[in-house]
């Protein structure tokens, strides 16, 4: 009896084994790609050439990059500085064939900045919402889409931009980036954006904490675009389970702003 029990368990082991196996061959197999990349754009500025925009140098590098879904910062929209006739989110969006969405986190220069999103993707549903600040620090906000893959799946797309002045503020905005999260409807989430912590800073602990990034170890700095010594740039996954991440890199791109945009190439698996 103890012999056949065995045998029992073991066969039963095997049968675990082979399914695990070919449910992860099986999600591989039908997984979405999915490039994503994001981009503090400095309100298309070129950083050797003040006062000057050229939002044509930004739509190339995301060109360039075959990105389907792009996070960017720094936005301006109708604003002196950059052009009273000039959406920056709506033009990227038309010099790159993309769906786009724009959300602001203050008024600036007569007009908006904040964040945008671009996605090769029909959008489904968009929003944004604010993060806590002190009186004496920037407003901030978050900004996400959803978006239909073509096989039919729906995933969550987010962009934001954090605070740089003082840690526990970002911390803070951290904690309301996944508390938000956390109470949506569960989809995949993508979080992308320019965070303004190092790995090593609290912000980006507590984030690990609830999202896989897509980069731990060997990293490249991001930030500024010459001589880059930070990393604060990052594009994050979850649930792990739904994301296999392929590739990351940091594009060498020093003309069209002041920061590095971070190219990262998923696939979703169903």
């Amino acid at each position: 009896m103890k012999v056949n029990s065995f045998g029992g368990l073991f066969f039963r082991v095997i049968i675990v084994g082979l399914t695990t196996i070919w449910t992860l061959w099986a999600n591989t197999m039908h997984a979405q790609e999915v490039a994503v990349l994001s981009y503090n754009i400095h309100h298309c500025n070129p950083p050797s050439k003040p006062g000057k925009i050229e939002v044509e140098a930004i739509a190339q590098v995301i060109l360039d990059s075959g990105a389907d879904l792009v996070a960017l910062q720094e936005v301006d929209v109708y604003t002196v500085r950059s052009g009273t006739a000039l959406h920056q989110a709506k033009k990227l969006g038309e010099l790159t064939g993309m769906h786009w969405f724009f959300y602001k986190s203050i008024d600036h220069a007569g007009g908006e900045y904040g964040n945008a999103l671009l996605s090769r993707f029909p959008i489904i549903d968009r929003g944004g919402f604010s993060l806590p600040n002190d009186p004496d620090t920037e407003p901030r906000t978050a900004i996400f889409i959803d978006v239909k893959l073509p096989g039919g799946q729906e995933i969550t797309f987010a962009g934001t931009h954090l605070e740089f002045k003082r840690e526990a503020v970002t911390l803070r905005q951290a904690e309301a980036l996944v508390s938000f999260f956390d109470e949506r409807p569960p989809k995949p989430i993508i979080l992308a954006g320019d965070f303004n912590a190092e790995a090593s800073k609290s912000p980006i602990g507590y984030l690990d904490r609830h999202f896989s990034r897509s980069c731990k170890e060997g990293c490249s700095p991001t930030s500024p675009q010459i001589n880059p010594n930070k990393e604060i740039d990052f594009i994050m996954v979850k649930p792990p389970r739904a994301f296999q991440i392929a590739s990351h890199r940091v594009i060498e791109e020093t003309y069209a702003s002041d920061h590095l945009p971070v190219l990262v190439n998923l696939q979703v698996n169903k």
